[in-house]
Parts: C-alpha cells; structure tokens; sequence
C-alpha cells in the first residue's frame, strides 16, 4: 500500500470477497515494472490514496464470484495490464479489448499485485501453463506479451533484421523473442559491458549506441525492417530512422512522456513508419507462455520478499536487478 511519504506495508490485508464475475487470487509472484515504480513514486495519483502497484500477477485461484465459470479453485492463473473491459463499446464489439477507452489497469482501476491477494474481472485471468514458475510466469503479464506482439505483428518476417534498442526489463525478453522468431536480431544499448549480455540473450549483433548514433550503426548492416525500442528514453528515437530500410517500422514500447520530433522527409521519402504497441489480452499472454516454453525464452528473474517492496523497485531502475525483481508474499 502507499500514502504520502512513501510507501508502507499493511498487515495483515483484508482480502476481498470476488464479486458476480470475478475471481480472488492468492498471490505467489508479483512483477516490478517500471510503470509500477513510477506509480509508487507519484505523491498525488488520479484515483487518490491509498494504492496498491502490481500489474504483473502469478497466484493461484483461491475463490470464486457468482456467474464464474471455467475456472477451478487451486488453479495456476495471473493477471498482467490487461485487466478487464467494458464489453460493450465499439473496441470490445470489434475483439479490440485492449484498446478499450474503459480498460481497467491492476494498480490503477482496483487494487494491484504488491500484496497477498488480489481481486480481479474473470475475463482478464490467464492461465499459467506447468514448466514456467510462478516467478518466470509473472513479467509475461506486461513485458513478456508486449515484446512478444510487438515483434510478431510488425510485419516482419523469418529472415529479416530486426533491431532490439535497450537491454532491461522488456529488451531482454524482446532480443530472445527476435531470435526464436527467426529474426536476425541485433541488440543495441550503450556501453560495451553490455556485449556479453546480448550475445548471451541470442542477438547476432550487438551495437554500442555510446560510440556512435545507432541509426548510423545499423545503416553499416544495410539496415533494419524493424526497430522496437523498449528504452525509457524518447531522445534516441529520431536518430534511429535512418536505421530502417524503405517501408521499415519504428514501433515504441518503452517511453518517458518526452515529445517526439521526427525528420519528416526520412519518413515519407522511404515509406516508413512509426507505431506504438502496448500490451495483449489474455489469450495473447497465454500464447506467449507457450511459446517461450517451446522456444526456451525466459525473462530472467531475482525475487525479493513483498516486505522490501520499498527498496525493490530503487535496486531495479539503479540496474542492480537482472533483468526483473519479482516480490514474493510469504505465507
């Protein structure tokens, strides 16, 4: 929970009860995204005091609201961005729930994963398949099924090159995701300590953005049919047009709110594009678990107990987690 002045733990929680069409998880795994550490950073947030952060969810169904079916109790499930939707509007009528204008947000429309048990819409539950734990299973409710869309919708294809900017939270995810999917993949962050990491991650190439403006480095390897940028930063982006070939895609997953100023005339001279993405529904999630489990994609994990949750977030956006901090509730 958090009030001004910081965060605090609350025990014990009071779990609630699941209301018509909704199920209680008891939580074993919770992800920290970056979104979450800036939410618990907020000193006025919209929906006021208090808040719980947590949108990436590993737990086990503990009970069951009225009108609920398909699901059992002691079931493996979680719950990632996606976190229910009207139904009704013209988004959901056309099978577009993530981009309802009423979406719900664990964290931020009802109480979020950094506790012991959360309460959530049936409809944004996803099944955790065996052969990932619960830590692993954790950050595909955000970072895993992001990176995972983000790369098979970009119209690119098995054999393409494929850039991967930043190396975190979701850019470690996104390069194994880029190789698994066929891609000839390069990695680019900064500093030459990163080298080791990318190759190990699967990345054909990797790129030191410190030595010189990443575009200009990827126009050396003829060029990309996609960027994904899952850096905070919005500085770099414009810099890495000229990194795509004709009709090539800048798609954004990572962001800071910065405005972008784009070269126009790159653009329209060389029919390319840029595109934002964000998240997937829980079918999406699930796919992207199996996935991983057929290709051997895996977020790489360190879990801190849900009682350092002030500390956590800190070690994790100081570069001292690899890659994801996972808070575990004790029993």
């Amino acid at each position: 929970m958090r009030e001004p002045g910081g965060l605090v733990l609350v025990a014990p929680v009071t779990a609630r009860r699941p209301g018509p069409g909704e199920v209680r998880l008891d939580v074993v795994a919770s992800g920290i995204c970056g979104a979450d550490a800036g939410m618990a950073a907020d000193s006025s947030p919209a929906g006021g005091f208090p808040i719980t952060p947590g949108h990436e969810v590993a737990g086990v169904v503990a009970e069951l609201g009225p009108d609920v079916h398909g699901w059992e109790t002691g079931e493996r499930a979680g719950v990632g961005w996606f976190g229910g939707s009207c139904g009704s509007c013209t988004a959901c009528r056309s099978g577009d729930v993530v981009h309802c204008p009423r979406r719900r947000i664990p964290g931020l429309s009802y109480a979020g994963g950094w506790a012991s048990t959360i309460t959530v819409p049936a409809g944004a539950l996803v099944r955790i398949p065996h052969g990932l734990s619960m830590a692993e299973a954790a950050p595909f409710g955000c970072a895993g099924v992001t990176t995972f869309n983000a790369l098979r919708r970009s119209g690119a294809e098995p054999g393409d090159r494929v850039a991967v900017v930043g190396i975190g939270g979701l850019g470690h995810l996104a390069v194994q995701f880029a190789r698994a999917m066929g891609f000839e993949t390069v990695a680019i962050a900064r500093g030459e300590d990163k080298r080791r990491t990318a190759t190990e991650l699967g990345a054909h190439h990797y790129l030191d953005a410190s030595r010189e403006e990443a575009g200009t480095l990827l126009r050396e390897l003829d060029g990309c049919r996609l960027i994904l940028s899952t850096a905070a930063s919005g500085e770099p982006l414009a810099g890495l047009i000229d990194g795509l070939v004709p009709h090539g895609r800048l798609t954004v997953v990572g962001f800071d709110g910065t405005p972008l100023r784009l070269p126009l005339d790159k653009l329209v001279m060389h029919a390319r594009s840029v595109t934002g993405h964000v998240t997937g529904t829980p079918a999406d999630t699930e796919q992207a678990m199996r996935f991983a489990l057929a290709s051997g994609v895996r977020p790489q994990v360190q879990t801190a107990p849900l009682e350092q949750a002030a500390e956590a977030p800190k070690a994790q956006q100081a570069g001292q987690a690899r890659f994801r901090t996972i808070l575990t509730p004790t029993a």
